[in-house]
């Protein structure tokens, strides 16, 4: 893999990442898949809010350090 990778197509064409994929069981589709629902949210499902909102929550209920 290079630095000069610039689309999905071709970051899941790249032959080490197809290996790492297969060792994991994923395919390129599933990739697809995860990266459209992503970028197109769903009304239906339930935002998670960022990491530091969810951390200063934590702190807030001295549920974490």
């Amino acid at each position: 893999m290079n630095d000069t990778i610039s689309t999905l197509d071709e970051l899941l064409s790249d032959p080490m990442v197809l290996l790492v994929m297969e060792r994991d069981r994923v395919h390129p589709d599933q990739v697809r898949l995860l990266l459209e629902r992503a970028r197109r949210p769903s009304q239906d499902e339930p935002a998670v809010p960022p990491a530091h909102v969810i951390a200063r929550t934590c702190q807030k209920l001295w549920l974490c350090p």
